[in-house]
């Protein structure tokens, strides 16, 4: 299979989430690949809700991951109630941060993700990112709205034991949900990784509208 990769490596990547750890189930991976990639990238993790908890949550986990090199939004927002409540504060949330970011790349939820907080994220982020690349992330869940992805990052299956751990070590408000466990993510990052025919055998997904070849 074919691979593309960036011609420049992206010098600030901002990743949205509607909840304290979506960034992370949706493109840990990848996340880490890029911080490996290039000590000069930044990065922003724009996060809509959560309470105290959750708060610390996602603070401790984005340092665990990226260290000194990412900075935290937190919205505060109710986790459920998008957009029915905080809808315009919400969305002059990520005009902030976009508008101090300068980011070169954007991750974000999946806009056909059938959990409303989620799709609202991604929907706002077509609306105040105009001009930069969005990977679109997918978070399994009860919902079973799983997309088709067309783009993959190929994983070794050290890179995915490496996800699955930091997934099970920093969000353990989480551990209650039926489907939040390590056989879970581990069987989606397979699957992944046999559609794109990862020499690892483990990716990540992600869905991009619009993309350049030059």
């Amino acid at each position: 299979m074919i691979g593309l990769r960036f011609e420049n490596q992206p010098r600030s990547v901002v990743c949205l989430g509607a909840h304290p750890d979506d960034i992370e189930v949706g493109a840990a991976g990848l996340l880490a690949s890029l911080a490996a990639g290039s000590f000069d990238t930044k990065f922003v993790f724009a996060i809509a809700t959560g309470d105290d908890e959750r708060k610390k949550e996602a603070s401790e986990s984005a340092l665990s991951l990226l260290g000194d090199r990412v900075s935290l939004e937190l919205g505060g927002f109710t986790d459920g109630m998008l957009p029915y409540s905080h809808a315009a504060a919400t969305k002059e949330f990520l005009r902030t941060v976009a508008a101090g970011a300068d980011a070169d790349l954007v991750i974000a939820p999946h806009i056909g993700d059938r959990h409303q907080d989620h799709r609202f994220i991604g929907e706002i982020a077509h609306q105040v990112f105009r001009s930069q690349m969005i990977l679109e992330y997918e978070i399994v869940k009860l919902e079973g709205d799983l997309g088709r992805p067309n783009i993959y990052h190929p994983m070794t299956a050290a890179a995915a034991d490496a996800k699955l751990e930091h997934l099970a070590t920093h969000f353990p408000s989480q551990h209650v949900k039926p489907w939040y466990t390590r056989e879970t993510f581990a069987a989606l990052l397979r699957i992944r990784g046999v559609e794109c025919l990862a020499p690892g055998g483990f990716a990540e997904g992600f869905i991009a509208d619009r993309l350049s070849i030059t």
